[in-house]
This record gives structure tokens, sequence and C-alpha cells, in this order.
């Protein structure tokens, strides 16, 4: 899937500066006129190591860290299922954190900020909307985003563990774009994946979220609400319009998180966490929300206290201080670390 996107933005870059470069110069969103900003993220210094603690062995902490865990598998000893002659594979529960994606939400179309804030020259796709508050942060808000995802398997690159199977092995690529994603600026459109986003519309249902923000921001989020992004409200629509937020970390945030919902609807994100997934990656169409952490890489990289890389739905406003600079640009970007528990053989 990741290059089927790749080639298509390679093919639309190609179509635009052979056939329509009269259209491109008069209808381009270029990085000077919107003000596209952003920085490259440094693979060492831009990532909080401590966040791929605690490592465990079955439900038996090996090295504590200062991070909430997620639930672990109770037995050390895994049997899996292997290719002939063994037929089966006998090793260790293995659980750690893994820092394998990256995403960008931006309000402008075609913004790429941890690709050093480039701004693509395409005269289409879906336009970004406005944040209708004239003061970033003050009062709640309506706003619009797009998100970027990239694949992003740092530990992999830098060989922290080597000939350790767990680890997913790739190389850096684009894996979405959301600016060709009709589903994700059609809210009724978008109930084509989502039917059931009509019985969570209620305020009985979005009251619940309160306890599910309370949970995340004190421990871990509450699993049986699915439907709620803690702090920041409700997962549905998984679209890039975001409402209710309070500030531009907390709106980048919903979009990036109401997107991983939507990657595992689409069947593009998989089941990586728990005694299902030991054996290998598992789908699931409705997202764990134990399984992932957002560490802020852009503008201002949040790599230091305990508040670095929350889970789902915990509040933002024990990091976001000083983590928005103007000067800077207020395209986000955020690095998602995915628990992992897999069955480490020989």
């Amino acid at each position: 899937m990741t290059r089927r996107w790749r080639a298509l933005v390679l093919a639309v870059l190609a179509f635009l500066g052979a056939v329509t470069p009269h259209v491109a110069a008069s209808q381009t969103l270029s990085a000077g006129s919107v003000s596209c900003k952003g920085r490259f993220v440094n693979p060492i210094t831009d990532v909080c190591w401590s966040c791929l603690l605690p490592i465990s062995l079955g439900s038996i902490p090996l090295i504590r860290g200062a991070k909430m865990d997620s639930p672990n598998p109770p037995s050390p000893i895994c049997v899996c299922p292997a290719p002939p002659p063994l037929f089966v594979q006998i090793g260790l529960t293995v659980g750690f954190w893994e820092p394998v994606r990256l995403a960008d939400s931006t309000r402008k179309a075609w913004c790429f900020p941890s690709l050093g804030g480039i701004q693509l020259p395409i005269p289409f796709g879906i336009s970004s909307g406005t944040s209708h508050r004239s003061t970033p942060g003050e009062g709640r808000s309506t706003a619009n985003y797009h998100v970027h995802w990239y694949i992003y398997p740092v530990m992999y690159w830098l060989e922290l563990l080597t000939d350790f199977l767990c680890l997913e092995g790739a190389s850096f690529d684009i894996g979405y774009v959301t600016e060709l994603d009709p589903l994700w600026r059609d809210d009724e459109l978008a109930a084509i994946i989502q039917p059931e986003s009509i019985v969570f519309a209620n305020p009985i249902a979005l009251a619940a979220c309160t306890a599910d923000c309370v949970a995340a921001s004190t421990a871990i989020p509450i699993q049986p609400l699915f439907w709620c992004a803690g702090c920041r409200g409700s997962m549905y629509p998984m679209t890039g319009n975001t409402m209710g937020t309070t500030g531009e970390v907390d709106g980048s945030l919903l979009a990036v998180e109401k997107f991983t919902f939507k990657m595992h609807r689409q069947g593009l994100a998989w089941g990586t966490r728990g005694l299902g997934a030991v054996c290998g990656k598992i789908p699931m169409p409705i997202a764990d929300k134990w399984q992932y952490r957002y560490q802020l890489t852009n503008p201002v990289p949040n790599v230091v206290g305990p508040f670095t890389c929350p889970m789902n739905g915990a509040t933002h406003v024990t990091y976001e201080l000083g983590k928005t600079v103007p000067v800077i640009g207020e395209d986000h970007g955020y690095l998602v670390w995915r628990k992992r528990n897999c069955c480490a053989g020989p």
C-alpha cells in the first residue's frame, strides 16, 4: 500500500511538471504563500528513548520505566506455529514499545512539517480548512486537519536490537496522505466505514468520555469506551474535522488519534498487543487504545519529563507549554509508539 501512495504522489508531480505547468504556476500553494513550516526529525535527539520502557517477559517487568504500561500476556513462555519441519516455535513472550510511524497533522493541504516544512506544488486535492477562532488556545473551536502517515521504524534503522525478529523491518516511506481521501473531509461520506457512529452521537455517550479522560491522564485509557478520545472528546467521525478542541496541540493530536482508528478500520493497521498478537499481527477493525503512544516532535520535540508520550486521550495540558511557537510554526508532527507483544525464539 505504501508503494502505491508514493507512486501516486510522484506521478502527480510528474504530471504537473510535464503537462500543466501554467496551471501549477497559477494555483499552486507554495511554501511562501501558506507559510508551511517544520523540521526534519532527528532519529536520535528528537526521540524520547525512555518511551521504549517498560520491557516485559510475560507479565514480569524486566526493565521498568516511568511510563504506564499496557497489560501483557501472563505466561513468559509462548508456543507459535512454524513452517516445516519444526511446525511449532517455542520462545519467550516479550513486550516493549516500538517507534514505528511518524504523523504530520496540519491545516494546510500538502504541507509536510516532518519533511522540513516543504509544500508540494499540487494544485488539486481536498483543501484544508481553518480554525474558527481568532486566537489559538483561547476557548473551544472547530478545525480541519490533514494527516500524513510515514513508515518510520527507527529502532530497525539504528540496529538497536540486532537480530531481534520482533522489530518491524522497513525503510522510510510515505504510507498515506489524506488530501487524496474523500472520506477524510466528509463526515457523512465517512459513515461508509463507520456506520456505528450514529449510536455514539448522543450526550450520554459523550459524557462517558469524561471518565476516559481521567483514566488516560492518570493511568491508561478505558478500553471498552472505544468511541472516546479521552480529554479530546469522541473518535467519531473518523475525519479531519475536529470539534471542541482547546489548543493547537489538542486539535492536531485528536486528528492523529482519529486517523489511527481509521487506519485500523480500513485494514491498514493491525493489532500487535495482547495474547492474540503474540504469534503475529492480527486484524483489528476497532483500534486498541492500549496499543499506542504519541510523542510530539514538531515544532518542538517533547523528549524530557514524565509526560513525553501519553496514551490515547490523555490531557495535553501537562506538556504543551512551550511546544507551539508561532515563529517556528504551528504545523505539528508526532512519533507514534506501538506496543508489541511477540514470541521471541531462537
